[in-house]
Parts: structure tokens; C-alpha cells; sequence
């Protein structure tokens, strides 16, 4: 048996973000300087040693959520390694699929997070480890059976999971238009979507989330990767366990204000355990 290591290459850096490490963290130290903390200043702290990242799948038709098929995510910063223990416990489950590393390297959506991770936790490079994981088209049943599994991960202060996710792609070549005219200019009618969605994630209601979907079809790129977490706490709130979910920041690409237009909208968030 062949004890070779596989990578995946970064394979979007010198495209989405920039592909010089020096650069980067210029970039990345730069852009965390100006955070707003909402915290003052702690006396101790915990370090995460699991960093789960569920991603959705752009590029694929997948039903059920994948496991990468390699050790090593690269990046211009330095490689993040792969929780093969915990990929193990995964994939008894019998719940996951394998991406190939053609898959892999197609998919943004983990990626996009990985400067960050690595920024983030570099004092303490050598003592966690990543898990990524692919979220499919999932059923609300499957959102339900995919927050079981994980809500144990989630009850655990040693894991961190970051939920990549885009929130209203809007314009014609996303072939999404929605617009309430009471609301004023088009970009303040998405602003209005967002936010509705981003209330209903603050009360952490996956029924509530999955029929807001239903409703208004909001292009919400991470809406299965939501989908899990969100019944992932809704197994651990059965249990007694205490959280509360806030959103940081929303932005926009750019402001619509015609039907020529489109945008993408984002929001960062946290979970909070109390």
C-alpha cells in the first residue's frame, strides 16, 4: 500500500484571491485589523484543534454530502491538513460520498475559506486540522439526518465549523429577479430578502428557513450547508445546550438599480454557545 501523500492544489489562487503568499497576508492581515470586536479582551482562550468547512457544490449533482480524496489542502500561505480520524468516523456512517480531486479542485466554495483558516489559526499551525466537507442538494430529511451526525462535532469545544455561503445572486445571468417595488430601489428590495432569511437563521429555525426558500426562492448558494447546521443545533437545543446565532456584517457587489443590473450579496455571522 502506497503511502504517498496527495494534495489539492489552491487551485483558484491567482484567479479569486491573489497566489503570492507574501501578498496575501498582507492582504489578510490588513482586512482582520479592521474587525470590529465584539468581545473585549479575554484572559484566556481555546484554540480550536478540528476546523469543520462545509462548502456547497457548484459543479456537481450530488444528493448526499462528499469527503475530499486527499491529505493535504494546499495553500499560498502554508498546507492545512486533512482530519483522517474523524474522516474515518464519517465514512462508516455509510452517509458519504468520495470527490474525485478533479471535483475537488473545480469547487471554490471550501477554498475560498482556507486563507482565512490559515491567517487565523498560524500561531497555531501545527496543532489543528481541517475537515472538508462538500454539502449536496440535500431533502429537509437529509438536512435533519446530516445535523444529527454532526451536532455531536458541533457540542464539542475542541471543533470549529465555518459555513461557506454566498446570499442573494440577483440579475438576469443568475436568472433570479425577484423585486418588491414597495421596498424602493431594487437593491434595497434584496437588502430586504437578505435579511428577512438572516432573521429567521438568527432564531435558528430550519422549518422556518426551508419554507422562506420555498416562498421567495432566494439564491442562497449555502442554503443545504445553513440547512445542516442549523438542525445540527436544533439536536443539541433538544439536549439543553444554549446558543444564539447573530449576523456581523451584510454587504452587496454592487447596488441594482435596473434590470440590466445583477449583484451578490453577503453576510457573516457567528454562533454563539452560552
Amino acid at each position: 500500500m502506497s503511502n504517498r501523500v496527495v494534495c489539492r492544489e489552491a487551485s483558484h489562487a491567482g484567479s479569486c484571491y491573489t497566489a503570492s503568499g507574501p501578498q496575501l497576508n498582507a492582504q489578510l492581515e490588513g482586512w482582520l485589523s479592521q474587525v470590529q470586536s465584539t468581545k473585549r479582551p479575554a484572559r484566556a482562550i481555546i484554540a480550536p484543534r478540528r476546523i469543520f468547512i462545509l462548502g456547497p457544490s457548484h459543479h456537481v449533482p450530488l444528493s448526499r454530502c462528499a469527503l475530499s480524496s486527499v491529505d493535504i489542502y494546499r495553500t499560498p500561505l502554508y498546507d492545512l491538513r486533512i482530519d483522517q480520524k474523524i474522516y474515518g468516523e464519517l465514512w462508516k456512517t455509510g452517509m458519504f460520498e468520495r470527490m474525485s480531486l478533479q471535483t475537488d479542485e473545480d469547487e471554490h466554495s471550501i477554498e475560498m475559506h482556507l486563507p482565512y483558516t490559515a491567517k487565523a489559526m498560524e500561531s497555531h499551525k501545527d496543532e489543528f486540522t481541517i475537515i472538508p466537507v462538500l454539502v449536496g442538494a440535500l431533502s429537509e430529511s437529509k438536512e435533519q439526518e446530516f445535523g444529527k451526525l454532526f451536532s455531536k462535532y458541533l457540542a464539542d469545544p475542541s471543533n470549529l465549523f465555518v459555513v461557506s455561503s454566498d446570499f442573494c445572486h440577483w440579475g438576469q445571468r443568475f436568472r433570479y429577479s425577484y423585486y418588491d417595488e414597495s421596498q424602493g430601489e431594487i437593491y434595497r428590495s434584496i437588502e430586504h430578502l437578505d435579511k428577512m432569511g438572516m432573521s429567521i437563521i438568527e432564531q435558528l429555525d430550519p422549518v422556518s428557513f426551508s419554507n422562506y426558500l420555498k416562498k421567495y426562492h432566494n439564491t442562497i448558494c449555502g442554503r443545504h450547508p445553513i440547512g445542516v447546521l442549523l438542525n445540527a443545533i436544533t439536536e443539541l437545543q433538544k439536549n439543553g445546550m444554549n446558543m444564539s446565532f447573530s449576523f456581523l456584517n451584510y454587504a452587496q457587489s454592487s447596488q441594482c438599480r435596473n434590470w440590466q443590473d445583477s449583484s451578490v450579496s453577503y453576510a457573516a455571522g457567528a454562533l454563539t454557545v452560552h
